[in-house]
């Protein structure tokens, strides 16, 4: 479904990726680990659009879209759960939502699909979304992303600065949305979680991607999680 091939993207001057090649399968739930600073969110900001690549190839169900301005990103069906949540906070959780939604397209996820696999969202859907707590904020900036319909999820750090108990809850939420059909692309730092719902691996480094794996594989692999993660046994 999306394929990056040997994108460099730069800040400026600042060359920050540097021939990252990657792929997600339809399907399929990668995930892209990394200490910070290596590159992950421009990654996802490479393939949305914030930071087009000024080399190489993002291409999205075979069509090239490196170029393209990142408000037609989107309408072919690629969705962004920004890191930071960034939903909006004069309106309720109910109009958070509607505002977000797109019918006719892969999913079909209305209102009450959300409200079926986000029940905590029906019961604060009155709300203003200031007043939900910092895991039930992230479960609405999900579900804002899922209610565009998406074919491409791509969640940027949505465990970040939640509790243990509400980041093994998001686990499973990302694995009843694998379960459910969805394709998504995850950047995470919590390794535990990413390796419970993820079934490939990419580790970006100073903007190369420098291992690649099947989860499983990085699971049984404790010194490249030493060597790139700074995870020890």
């Amino acid at each position: 479904m999306l394929e990056l091939v040997d994108i460099h993207t730069y800040y400026g001057e600042s060359h920050v990726l540097q021939g990252v090649s990657l792929k997600v399968e339809k399907g399929s739930v990668v995930v892209l680990l990394g200490r910070n600073g290596m590159g992950k969110t421009t990654t996802v900001h490479s393939i949305i659009g914030f930071t087009p690549p000024r080399q190489g190839k993002v291409i999205f169900k075979g069509q090239d879209i490196s170029h393209l301005q990142p408000h037609k990103i989107p309408q072919l069906g690629i969705a962004l759960v920004p890191q930071g949540r960034r939903i909006f906070p004069s309106l309720t959780v109910k109009e958070n939502l509607i505002m977000a939604a797109r019918g006719g397209r892969n999913g079909g996820w209305d209102l009450d699909r959300i409200y079926s696999m986000f029940p905590v969202l029906k019961e604060r859907a009155n709300l203003k979304s200031t007043l939900l707590s910092g895991g039930e904020q992230q479960m609405l900036c999900i579900a804002r992303a899922l209610m565009t319909n998406p074919e491409l999820l791509l969640m940027d750090e949505p465990s970040e600065g939640l509790a243990p108990l509400v980041v093994r809850e998001l686990g499973g939420t990302i694995k009843a949305l694998h379960r459910s059909g969805c394709t998504i692309l995850l950047v995470e730092q919590n390794l535990r979680m990413a390796l419970r719902v993820a079934d490939y691996v990419y580790i970006l480094s100073k903007g190369v991607v420098v291992y690649e794996s099947k989860a499983d594989e990085l699971r049984a692999n404790q010194e490249i999680q030493n060597i790139h993660l700074g995870v020890s046994g």
